[in-house]
């Protein structure tokens, strides 16, 4: 039988192969922004990204390297690996064009906490293979922190960074600065030998700090020396640079990186005059440099230890996903661009995954840095290429440039993250004399108590309870209904609320008009009569509830129902007891503006049976013309009748 061609069925199904691979097209440019990057971008665009690249990694490679052996006790090069690969994933996947992708001090602090609680919780024993036990502690944390990143951004739960107020995350900030600034003590006195000879080594900030005091005559002079030196090399040149950086041909100063400068000739000194002699405590030799150091996250040695830091992976994906969103944020707003916050959280969640397969080093959680992504932005970057381009140049000093970090002594490092620890402590002053101002007592209280529980007891706690007081503060200011008494100006039909215009007095005695200016929700709805009782005893003002009543109970209340969109079914139900209640007391309850649906719901719910159909008005004037029938507020002259 000969085969029958049906007329325009190969040109309509090669027409919906187009239609297909457009949408595919379409759909990998947004969901790969790098695609889109490459594609649509100019060419002066591209050709800015070597430039705008190229001066991020001489500030991240030591601050990398630093974060990854002073605080999360882990070798220097694990630091460049995971500043790295990431920083490729979210180049590939994230929607903030300026985000710098490394490790921040907070959660490398966290990570070395971590691991010395795991592993040298007894100071009297060393377990065999730590530092494969600290790879591991390190790998399955940042697994796990990635994971639940990534669950958050595909759960399209990307609001979750507004949780964290501003007073909060600075009490947190401030407070890590100090136990980083502790912390980092050690090292810039040389009384690293001391502190491993002592039989029972302090932990916790302060007692550490107690110790250092205590042991501070036995302190190595040419470590101290080296780096009061360092310290204030670094701290001078960045004072030096925010002056002169914005006088006319200053702007090239920001592209110096005094860090490099530091590292650099420090190590080639060391070398030179043997330092290390004077006792100055050196790295010597890296290892994993040209090995390759991939492999899978969860075998035998780290999933044991998933119990242990699951609450640790909780604390640093919070903590990460709130610094990366507020630098996404700014840069996006300050360059004109929209940012997805979920496809944020799955490229910021993606990244840590990859991160955790960095199984010969270790690793740590990387998240987006502000001050980073800001330089990243000065110096032109408009495109994710150059996120990308970084992590070219780190993964070029992770291969080659080991060998020559032998004579780089630790105390240089520690002077890196001293730097930062400035930068963390320079805000705090002017967010106290803020809140202080404004007398925000509540922000104040905040962050002290952030500070004092973070300091105090350990990193977790004070996250956590940040957290919790977050989301308390959140439920509370939901569960409060916006209400308001109105009044009517006077000579007009104008209602406004009495407590924003002066001239809104004019009140009918024993009336009370009151103003909901939001859906009405099982949430809100149940402290409206707490709410309603207050303004007819007290008015609008804030007056504690010990004092005399300052108004006449009301005789009738009228709602104002204008600006309610929604009312759920538990809301309706309370609404009726209040509706049951008032009528109960003889107090006259009406309702005006609102709309049929919402009637037919009160007809339902039987709050219309109740009260009758007097009491539902299209109109303030109706309902107000209502009342005065009814003899109140006859002694003035009415208006409505």
């Amino acid at each position: 039988m000969p085969l029958t061609l049906v007329p325009g069925s190969g040109r309509g199904r090669l027409g919906t192969t187009k239609r297909v691979a457009k949408k595919i097209r379409q759909r990998s440019k947004y969901y790969v922004p790098v695609i889109s990057a490459c594609t649509n971008a100019s060419r002066s665009r591209a050709s800015s990204s070597p430039r705008c690249g190229s001066p991020t990694p001489p500030k991240l490679t030591p601050q990398a390297m630093s974060y990854a052996n002073g605080l999360a006790h882990l070798p220097p090069v694990a630091g460049l690996w995971a500043s790295a690969i990431p920083a490729l994933v979210y180049g590939a996947l994230g929607t903030c064009r300026q985000m710098s992708m490394g490790p921040e001090a907070s959660l490398s602090l966290l990570m070395g906490n971590t691991i010395n609680e795991l592993i040298h919780s007894d100071p009297h024993s060393t377990p065999e293979n730590a530092d494969l036990e600290a790879i591991a502690i390190s790998v399955i944390t940042t697994f796990m922190a990635g994971a639940m990143t990534t669950v958050l951004g595909l759960l399209r739960l990307g609001f979750l960074d507004v949780v964290l107020s501003r007073a909060l995350l600075r009490g947190f900030l401030t407070a890590i600065g100090c136990i980083i600034m502790i912390e980092q003590l050690v090292p810039l006195l040389g009384l690293a030998p001391v502190l491993h000879a002592h039989d029972d080594p302090p932990s916790q900030p302060l007692s550490k700090l107690v110790f250092i005091l205590k042991h501070i005559r036995r302190a190595n002079i040419p470590t101290t020396i080296l780096s009061v030196c360092c310290i204030s090399f670094l701290l001078g040149s960045r004072l030096i640079k925010r002056r002169l950086v914005k006088r006319p041909g200053g702007a090239w100063l920001r592209y110096v990186p005094e860090i490099l400068i530091c590292v650099v000739t420090v190590t080639i000194l060391t070398g030179v005059f043997r330092w290390d002699l004077l006792g100055v405590d050196i790295l010597g030799k890296l290892k994993g440099g040209k090995e390759f150091p991939f492999g899978l996250p969860l075998y035998p040695r780290s999933l044991k230890y998933v119990n242990e830091t699951f609450s640790t992976a909780f604390v640093m994906a919070v903590v990460g996903v709130v610094d990366s969103m507020v630098a996404a944020k700014e840069n996006s707003t300050k360059y004109g661009y929209p940012v997805s916050p979920n496809r944020e959280l799955v490229a910021l969640g993606s990244a840590n995954l990859v991160a955790s397969c960095i199984t010969l080093t270790g690793t740590v959680p990387i998240f987006g840095s502000l001050t980073r992504s800001r330089l990243n932005g000065q110096i032109g970057a408009r495109t994710q290429m150059a996120s990308m381009i970084t992590a070219i140049l780190l993964i070029l000093a992770a291969l080659f440039l080991l060998p020559y970090l032998w004579f780089l002594p630790r105390a240089v490092l520690a002077s890196v993250i001293t730097l930062v620890v400035y930068s963390l402590l320079d805000e705090a002053p002017h967010d106290i004399i803020y809140f202080w101002k404004m007398k925000a007592w509540t922000d104040f209280l905040q962050m002290t108590g952030t500070f004092l529980l973070t300091f105090l007891f350990s990193i977790e706690v004070g996250v956590v309870a940040s957290v919790c007081f977050s989301l308390l503060l959140v439920i509370q200011r939901s569960t409060q209904p916006r209400i308001k008494i109105i009044g009517r100006r006077p000579d007009s039909d104008d209602w406004v609320p009495i407590d924003e215009d002066d001239e809104a007095r004019e009140e009918i005695p024993g009336v009370l008009v009151v103003r909901i200016r939001e859906p009405l929700s099982f949430a809100n709805t149940g402290q409206l009569k707490e709410r309603l009782r207050r303004l007819e005893l007290y008015g609008p003002n804030k007056i504690h509830p010990s004092e005399a009543p300052r108004r006449d109970e009301a005789k009738a209340v009228i709602l104002h129902m204008g600006d309610v969109d929604d009312i759920d079914a538990s809301a309706l139900q309370i609404l009726g007891e209040l509706v049951q209640s008032y009528h109960e007391r003889g107090v006259g309850i009406y309702f005006a503006h609102l709309r049929q649906d919402q009637l037919d719901k009160f007809r339902l719910v039987g709050i219309t049976d109740l009260l009758g159909p007097h009491h539902f008005h299209p109109d303030l004037r109706s309902a107000m013309t209502e009342i005065e029938s009814l003899g109140y507020g006859n002694t003035t002259r009415s208006r409505y009748v």
